[in-house]
């Protein structure tokens, strides 16, 4: 049980980690030049790169998490540590309600976000099917 708490911390500090590093990026250099959605649909093919290179981070680090509910586990708990996070900054740092915070999302790029949790959640799981 230890494990799959500290593998799903670990997986959720790396991809939150480096979410926030290219949030940065995106917001100061990309989105002036092409806009919040194309700013945003940029970014997301390179955070699908750091959530499979994480997953598999975590599966070698933390044996004990490959079978295939506990890699489950891991995913769908990082998941909501990393959505948990984001409301609350969201709601912390931008002053808007749960409710406004949600209506701001672009609907393309928000829709493709929400796919990206879904891959998010699911990769450890993903991945334990390829690890050697």
């Amino acid at each position: 049980m230890t494990a799959m708490i500290r593998a799903s911390f670990l997986y959720f500090a790396l991809v939150m980690g480096a979410g926030f590093l290219l949030g940065s990026v995106r917001v100061l250099f990309v989105v002036p030049h092409l806009g919040e959605r194309w700013a945003e649909l940029a970014e997301m093919p390179i955070m699908a790169m750091v959530i499979f290179v994480a997953a598999g981070y975590i599966l070698r680090r933390y044996p004990e998490v490959q079978t295939r509910g506990r890699a489950l586990v891991v995913g769908f708990t990082a998941l909501a540590l990393s959505v948990s996070a984001e409301l609350v900054l969201a709601v912390l740092l931008q002053s808007q309600s749960l409710a406004e915070y949600l209506a701001s999302r672009d609907k393309i790029s928000g829709s493709v976000y929400l796919v990206m949790l879904v891959a998010f959640a699911l990769m450890p799981r993903l991945r334990l099917a390829r690890h050697p």
